[in-house]
């Protein structure tokens, strides 16, 4: 009977042997918990955020940390509230909101804000070059924060996915601006954008066959406006008649053409994005002064210096000024008019790149892993890196691929 028992246990342990075995997950090697901040935003009016509730409990659900600032959401119609059910820590200052390893905005800071920000750590922000100064960029040069532009991000393909999605915010919501200009309403023309039967349509004027050329020109077809659209870039221009599927009128940048057509024009959109850091003025202020009385111009480009002559930056509280009796909206935020929309835009981007940038091990190791998200950085701990930046404020710059591989 004992020998029957020994064998059967025996007989019990081999067969347990073949079980599956609970193991410890072993943790991804050099992943790392992120300590992320949102201030709120207090520039130009603006009311968008990085990141939506939803985003910020993915990223607490795996593990990393995010301190929001009290009434940061507000502008989206967030509440704090949904940022605490998310997970976010909510803070009642902004400096706590920026004492984090990455802070995320959409403006770039103001000096005073750059104060709050800790030496040694990143920041990632658009950074409107055509509005900055030499001293928003030594300003972070001593304190060695890595500054990350979010305009100039690209994805894997070469795309600029942070532009693309506000381009198609901005285009989409441009003739809804131009719209109201020209109502009697707010003393405009008191025509309406488009056509009607027997009534002849209104001529809407777009410079650049961007992303927010072709999202302008799609509203505008559907509202039954007659659209030219003008690009010195002749694949820019095929890409668009083909995007759009209409033979709409398209033409080079020529003067004398451009002219004419101005002077027949209800609405003027600037869209041309800049080059090289700089943008270029392609209306000058003669040709302004022979458009209609009351026309509308609205110069998206503004934030990187516009792209007409004329054009002067105003905010969301008071975004129109009229030079020659005609109505010029140079607001830089425009998604920002629609801003839960472009919040969700936002999120959408870098919720993913922040869980990247974790399981890479840090802000360090994305950029020295990815050339995509290095193109975004412009100052890398006490160095300008961006050459444009350089030349455009005559401050020395260094090889950012020289400095990380130093680094590593």
């Amino acid at each position: 009977m004992s020998d029957q028992l020994k064998t059967g246990f025996k007989e019990l342990a081999k067969e347990q042997a073949l079980y599956p075995q609970e193991q410890l997950l072993k943790v991804k090697e050099g992943s790392r918990s992120l300590n992320m901040g949102m201030p709120r935003e207090i520039s130009l009016q603006e009311n968008r955020l990085i990141l939506t509730p939803e985003s910020v409990a993915v990223l607490t659900g795996s593990g990393h940390e995010i301190i929001v600032e009290t009434g940061a959401g507000n502008g989206s119609k967030f509440s704090d509230n949904e940022y605490s059910e998310a997970g976010a820590k909510i803070v009642y200052s902004a400096k706590e909101a920026y004492e984090t390893d990455i802070v995320l905005k959409v403006e770039p800071p103001t000096l005073e804000e750059i104060e709050f920000i800790k030496p040694n750590t990143s920041l990632i922000s658009a950074l409107q070059l055509g509005n900055q100064k030499p001293e928003f960029i030594q300003a972070l040069n001593k304190r060695k924060i890595t500054g990350i532009a979010f305009e100039f991000i690209e994805d894997k393909v070469g795309g600029m996915p942070v532009v693309r999605a506000m381009s198609e915010i901005a285009g989409s919501t441009v003739m809804t601006i131009a719209a109201q200009y020209l109502s009697s309403a707010t003393n405009g023309r008191g025509v309406i954008l488009g056509g009607i039967t027997g009534v002849p349509p209104t001529k809407v004027i777009i410079l650049g066959a961007g992303t927010v050329g072709e999202y302008a020109a799609r509203a505008a077809i559907g509202l039954g406006a007659q659209v030219m659209v003008f690009d010195n870039q002749l694949y820019k221009l095929r890409r668009i008649k083909h995007a759009l599927g209409q033979q709409i009128y398209t033409s080079t940048m020529d003067l004398s053409t451009l002219s004419e057509a101005l002077e027949q024009a209800d609405v003027l959109i600037g869209a041309i994005r800049a080059e090289k850091g700089t943008n270029r003025v392609v209306v000058t202020e003669e040709m302004v002064a022979n458009m209609k009385e009351e026309s509308v111009i609205i110069d998206v480009s503004i934030d990187q210096g516009g792209c007409i002559e004329t054009s002067e930056l105003t905010t969301l509280k008071k975004p129109v000024f009229r030079k020659y009796n005609v109505i010029h909206y140079c607001v830089p935020n425009i998604a920002s008019r629609v801003a839960r929309t472009a919040t969700t835009a936002f999120s959408n981007i870098f919720t993913p790149i922040l869980l990247q940038t974790a399981d890479m091990g840090g802000i360090d190791e994305m950029m020295y892993t990815h050339k995509w998200f290095m193109k975004g950085v412009y100052t890398y701990r006490g160095s300008l890196t961006n050459a444009a930046i350089g030349r455009k404020f005559n401050i020395k710059f260094k090889d950012l691929n020289l400095l990380m591989a130093a680094r590593f």
